[in-house]
């Protein structure tokens, strides 16, 4: 029984290693075995198709050094069948019984083991039986049992006698089980690292850059796909240029920029014109974000760096783009949080690759971010980023040049006029924009329209200020007569001051968190505010606070945003722009610079607390002013706000011409004599 075991699993091993062209599994072997069939039997077997089939599963093959696998496998087998294997019970005896044995006369035949263990075949009643014992390693037997009382001539009565010489493989299970394991993990890692160095397994690529590059035959955009930015477009075609045509500015003795800033807020299109760049170039571009560097394992930022300029040198000339470089750009600290942060490590090695020892590369890094104020000056100085290209918000000519881009394709009705829409969105981004014109294109289509109209458009615009329109939101009659007046006193007050910008349209219907909403757009792009300017806004906002007191004697929570801004404007006043003639020409508070938090984070007072009980009466004095000057206002034209209010309770919302209308009716009514009493 004990050999049969080992014939069989032998049988199926070779059947596994003759066989190698068909796949089998560990059921395949036990059924094998279950027919006890002969090893020569295998090639008419396998020939006939009785006992083994091709799996229709496709299986993962063996490796091509599958001989070494197939080596462990069979190990593997071994030591679980001699660990598993049942053996026949033998008694354990102690030594002494051993030595009565020996002195009866009834052994037969003993064993002695390297390792102490005495095998013995005992005749009793004329029938054999085994027994096993054990003696110190170190103490013969012969001694062992002469202490017990045997003799020479006793231990001379034993048939058979067998002393085991020490061998190399008698131990070998033990040898196995403490080796094989080993074996198997390192050959585990082994294959793990080969699989990372091929790029299969990106689990342990930690240190390999992530970086795409484009080579220039992909469709991307273009810079004519770029507007409103003419002077940052100008300076990045420059640095196209110099990529395709070196000679043109070395024969001159200009030097290629090592790097390009592009500043500006979000959404200004800064990742666009990198991707025109890419477009343009005609040299491999590789993109990677700032926060790709950065990981929970120390160094690998800086390694991410080195293999990413490492690819850039192999396919030099070339263009590198970091979008938001201030994750890993931001200025270094003295050993705040740490002296080995990660991102210290990877700016460190940055710096190096921009402008280190080795500095004949032409790589050209353009990297983009909306908060240059917190990079570490190293990386800003000339000779790493040589150029700094700011995305401003595009004036008027500029958003219209920007609808025309994100319009192109799209069906539009006659009356669409792009002067218009860029008058209308002051302030607009190029990301605000397309979103605005998404958002016509998805009402025109909920409309069934076939073509997007000026209706959409304006609809659009409110919905990227204000937000959607709740007109589900239910609301009493004396609430939505409140939100009315409150609305025309803002309305009124802000048409009434000559430096208010325009109001374009009031309503009572909810958007976004608002109860109602009083629209204002600016005629023009500005970037200086006068003090006059600002205490006509304050007026403005607070028209709907002196709306509810003048009507209904009582104020409501429905002014709380106005107030806020309102004093946070008087506030930048008093200590930012030095509107007050009591304090004299100067700011208060310094903006507190911590590194590792970001900047102006906390602000450090320095006045005095007499300095600042002046500060705060001067802004109760400018919000004083602006609620007396709406007041007076609201006061002088009642009827009109009265009108106003009425017309939209009834219609809920009214454009600016018909708000106009409204005033200057009510205006001249106020300006007609009164006529004479009767005698």
């Amino acid at each position: 029984m004990r050999t049969e075991k080992p014939r069989r699993l032998a049988c199926a091993v070779v059947t596994w290693l003759a066989l190698g062209k068909f796949r089998f599994s560990i059921s395949d072997v036990v059924l094998f075995n279950s027919y006890h069939l002969d090893c020569r039997q295998l090639p008419a077997l396998v020939q006939q198709r009785r006992y083994f089939t091709r799996r229709s599963v496709v299986r993962p093959s063996l490796p091509k050094n599958g001989f070494v696998y197939l080596l462990i496998i069979v190990a593997l087998f071994a030591l679980v069948y001699s660990l598993v294997a049942p053996s026949e019970a033998v008694r354990e005896i102690p030594l002494n019984h051993v030595a009565q044995y020996v002195q009866q006369g009834q052994v037969k035949a003993l064993t002695i083991r390297n390792d102490g263990v005495i095998n013995l075949v005992v005749d009793e009643s004329g029938h054999d039986v085994r027994y096993v014992s054990r003696k110190e390693i170190d103490v013969g037997l012969g001694e062992t049992l002469t202490q017990l009382g045997v003799s020479a001539e006793q231990l001379a009565t034993v048939n058979e006698l067998v002393v085991l010489k020490p061998s190399l493989w008698e131990n070998w299970s033990l040898i196995l089980i403490q080796v094989v394991p080993l074996a198997l993990i390192g050959l585990f890692l082994i294959l793990m690292l080969r699989q990372a160095q091929s790029g299969n397994n990106q689990a342990i690529s930690f240190g390999k850059s992530r970086a795409r590059m484009f080579t220039g035959d992909r469709p991307t955009s273009t810079f004519g796909d770029v507007a409103g930015a003419d002077e940052a477009k100008q300076e990045l075609q420059e640095v196209v240029e110099f990529l395709k045509e070196p000679d043109k500015f070395t024969a001159l003795g200009a030097r290629i920029p090592k790097g390009v800033l592009l500043v500006g807020s979000p959404g200004t299109g800064k990742t666009l014109m990198a991707r025109a760049v890419a477009g343009e170039a005609g040299v491999p571009f590789f993109s990677i974000s700032g926060s790709e560097f950065v990981e929970m394992f120390v160094g690998v930022g800086a390694s991410r760096v080195r293999d990413l300029f490492d690819q850039a040198k192999r396919n030099s000339p070339c263009i590198i783009f970091i979008d938001e470089i201030d994750a890993v750009g931001r200025q270094r600290g003295a050993g705040l949080g740490g002296s080995h942060d990660e991102r210290e490590q990877t700016l460190n090695q940055i710096l190096v690759e921009m402008d280190g020892f080795d500095t004949d590369t032409k790589i050209i890094v353009i990297a983009a971010t909306n908060r240059p104020d917190i990079l570490d000056p190293a990386l800003l100085r000339p000779g790493r980023f040589d150029r700094r290209v700011i995305l401003d918000k595009p004036d008027r000519r500029g958003r219209e040049a920007i609808f025309g881009v994100h319009v192109r394709g799209k069906p539009l009705e006659k009356d669409v006029s792009l002067d218009t829409l860029a008058r209308q969105t002051p302030g607009f981004t190029g990301a605000d924009i397309e979103n605005v014109v998404n958002e016509a294109a998805i009402l025109a289509a909920r409309r069934n329209k076939r073509s997007i109209g000026m209706e959409e458009f304006q609809e659009a615009t409110e919905r990227v200020i204000a937000g959607p329109e709740r007109r589900s939101r239910l609301i009493t009659d004396k609430e939505k007569r409140l939100i009315a007046y409150h609305e025309a006193g803002h309305a009124l007050v802000q048409t009434s001051m000559p430096n208010c910008d325009p109001v374009h349209k009031i309503s009572v219907i909810a958007r976004g968190l608002a109860g109602g909403y009083t629209l204002t757009l600016p005629e023009d792009d500005r970037t200086l505010y006068t003090k006059s300017k600002f205490e006509d806004e304050l007026a403005g906002l607070m028209g709907g606070r002196v709306a509810e007191q003048l009507v209904f004697g009582d104020v409501t929570t429905g002014a709380s945003n106005d107030l806020r801004r309102a004093t946070q404007l008087a506030r930048s006043m008093v200590t930012e722009y030095a509107m007050t003639e009591t304090l004299g020409q100067r700011t208060f508070g310094q903006k507190e610079e911590l590194i590792f938090l970001g900047r102006e984070i906390a602000e450090q007072r320095d006045y005095s607390e007499q300095v600042a009980s002046q500060i705060d009466q001067e802004i109760k004095a400018i919000t004083d002013k602006a609620h007396s000057r709406a007041q007076d206002v609201l006061v002088a034209k009642r009827v009109v706000l009265d009108a106003i209010a009425n017309r939209l309770i009834e219609k809920e919302t009214i454009e600016a011409p018909e708000l106009n209308a409204i005033i200057s009716q009510g205006d001249a009514s106020a300006e007609q004599p009164a006529a004479p009493e009767p005698a």
